[in-house]
C-alpha cells in the first residue's frame, strides 16, 4: 500500500513538473501575446529566465525523481527551449532515453540538440527513431527541416532529398491541420523544391500558400521571425518589393538581435533607391555620348532574332519584330523584341538578379533585372542588348517614408538574351539559390 502511494505521488510530481514546463514554451511561444514588440530587445533574456525559474522549481524534486526517463525528458525539454544547443540537456535527454527507448518526446528533443550542435546525421536517426515507435507531426516535421540541410553526393540526391522532405512535411500537415509549425515548415520545404525544380512556378505558390495557412491557423507563427525573413526572401525573388520589405520590418521588429534582417531591408531599399535614379538619369550618361551610343543601334543587333527559324522563350517559332520601350505592355510581349543600349549596370550586395538599365532609340530607359547569372556574367555600358519577348513588369512601392515608381523587364536567364549580336553561351549561367533560417523547434 505504502508502495503504491509512493507510485502516486511521483506520478502527480512528474505531471507538475511537465505541466511547468508546458507553461515556459508557451512563455516563449506566446510571448507577444502577453507583451508588446517593444519589448521584443528582453524576449531571449526573458525566456532564459523563466527558464531558469523553472529550473529551479524541478531542482527542489530532482534527488526522488533523477533516476526517471520522464523527469530526464522534462529536465532536457527544459533546457532545449533557448536557441542555442545544451550540453546537459544532449545529456539528460541520452539517458532518458535509454532508459526508456519508446518515449518518442525524447528522441525528437534529443535530435533538436543535435541539430543545434550542427549534428544533422544524428538529428536524422533520431527523428527517424521517434518515426519508427510511432508516426507523429513533430520527427515527421523536423525530419523534413534535417533532409533539407544534409549534404548530398551530387544534384539528383540533392532534389530527391527535398521531394522526400516536402513529402514529410506533408505528412506533418495532415496529421493536424491547425499546426501553424508544420505548415511554416512546409513552406520551406516548398521554397527549396522551387529552386531545385527549374524555379517552377507552382512550388512558389505553395510555399506562399502554406505560409500564409501558418498565420491563419496559429497565432503564434504570425510572431516567427523566421516566417517573415523566409517569405520575404521569396517575396523579393519574385520581384513584390513592398511585400518583401514589409516582411524585413516586421521579422526584424519580431527579433531585433537578428542583424541580417535590419541589413536586408536597407539592402532593398538602398537597391530600390539606386535604381530609380539611374534610370531618371539614364544613368547619368551625358547626352553627346549617348547620342553617339544610339547613333549605331540598328536591327542589325537582332542577331539571331532577325531569323525565321528563331525559337523564342514561349516556344513560338518565327523572327521577332523589334519594338520601342514605350510600346511595350504589361504582362508577356509575344512575337517582338526589345533593343537598347546598356547605359548603367549594378550588382548590389547580396544580389539576386544582374540589374542593368537599358536605353532605346527613343531614349526612353527601362530596369532590366537577370536572374540566374554566374558572378562572371553582366553587360558593359554602350552593349547592345536585344531582350526577346520581354515580361514587362510595373513596380509602386511605399515602405515607411519612401515611395518608388518603375517599370522594369524580367528576364530569367542570361540565355534568352542577345548581346552585341550574339547569344549568351552556358557558362553564363548559374541557378540561383536563396537563403532562408530554420526554425528552432
Amino acid at each position: 500500500m505504502a508502495e503504491e502511494r509512493s507510485a502516486e505521488a511521483g506520478t502527480e510530481q512528474l505531471q507538475v513538473i511537465k505541466e511547468l514546463v508546458d507553461d515556459l514554451y508557451k512563455f516563449r511561444d506566446c510571448y507577444f501575446e502577453t507583451h508588446s514588440l517593444d519589448d521584443a530587445t528582453r524576449k531571449t533574456s526573458d525566456v532564459a529566465q523563466q527558464m531558469e525559474q523553472t529550473l529551479k522549481k524541478m531542482e527542489e524534486q530532482e534527488q526522488s525523481l533523477k533516476h526517471k526517463a520522464e523527469f530526464l525528458l522534462q529536465k532536457g525539454r527544459c533546457l532545449n527551449v533557448a536557441q542555442d544547443f545544451s550540453a546537459v540537456a544532449e545529456e539528460c535527454l541520452s539517458r532518458a532515453v535509454k532508459l526508456e527507448p519508446g518515449l518518442v518526446d525524447g528522441w525528437n528533443a534529443l535530435g533538436e540538440q543535435y541539430w543545434k550542435k550542427g549534428d544533422m546525421i544524428g538529428a536524422r536517426n533520431c527523428f527517424t527513431g521517434a518515426l519508427q515507435q510511432k508516426k507523429n507531426k513533430v520527427s515527421l516535421r523536423n525530419l523534413s527541416m534535417v533532409l533539407r540541410q544534409l549534404p548530398a553526393p551530387d544534384s539528383d540526391s540533392a532534389g530527391k532529398q527535398v521531394l522526400e522532405s516536402v513529402d514529410l512535411a506533408s505528412q506533418a500537415v495532415a496529421m493536424d491541420e491547425q499546426d501553424g509549425t508544420s505548415w511554416y515548415i512546409l513552406g520551406n520545404a516548398y521554397l527549396s523544391l522551387f529552386f531545385t525544380s527549374g524555379q517552377n512556378q507552382q512550388f512558389s505558390t505553395k510555399a506562399f500558400s502554406a505560409y500564409a495557412q501558418s498565420e491563419k491557423v496559429d497565432k503564434v507563427a504570425s510572431s516567427s521571425p523566421e516566417l517573415h525573413f523566409n517569405r520575404a526572401n521569396l517575396f523579393q525573388y519574385e520581384e513584390m518589393f513592398s511585400s518583401a520589405l514589409a516582411g524585413y520590418s516586421r521579422a526584424a521588429a519580431l527579433d531585433p538581435s537578428w542583424a541580417e534582417l535590419t541589413a536586408k531591408e536597407k539592402q532593398l531599399l538602398e537597391y530600390l533607391e539606386k535604381v530609380t535614379e539611374l534610370a531618371e538619369n539614364k544613368g547619368k550618361v551625358k547626352a553627346r555620348r549617348l547620342r553617339t551610343m544610339l547613333s549605331n543601334l540598328s536591327s542589325s543587333a537582332l542577331g539571331p532574332c532577325s531569323s525565321p527559324q528563331f525559337r523564342s522563350p514561349s516556344g513560338r517559332v518565327g523572327s521577332l519584330e523589334p519594338v520601342t520601350l514605350s510600346s511595350l505592355k504589361h504582362g508577356h510581349n509575344a512575337g517582338v523584341a526589345a533593343l537598347g543600349k546598356v547605359v548603367f549596370s549594378l550588382a548590389s550586395e547580396g544580389r539576386m538578379a544582374f540589374t542593368f538599365g537599358m536605353v532605346d532609340s527613343e531614349e526612353t530607359c527601362m530596369v532590366v533585372t537577370v536572374y540566374n547569372t554566374a558572378n562572371s556574367w553582366g553587360v558593359l555600358i554602350g552593349d547592345s542588348v536585344v531582350i526577346p519577348e520581354p515580361l514587362l513588369k510595373r513596380h509602386s512601392i511605399t515602405h515607411k517614408d519612401k515611395t518608388f515608381d518603375f517599370k522594369s523587364i524580367r528576364v530569367d536567364s542570361p540565355l534568352l538574351l542577345i548581346v552585341n549580336g550574339k547569344k549568351q553561351n552556358i557558362h553564363s549561367q548559374i541557378v540561383t539559390s536563396i537563403s532562408y533560417r530554420p526554425q528552432h523547434e
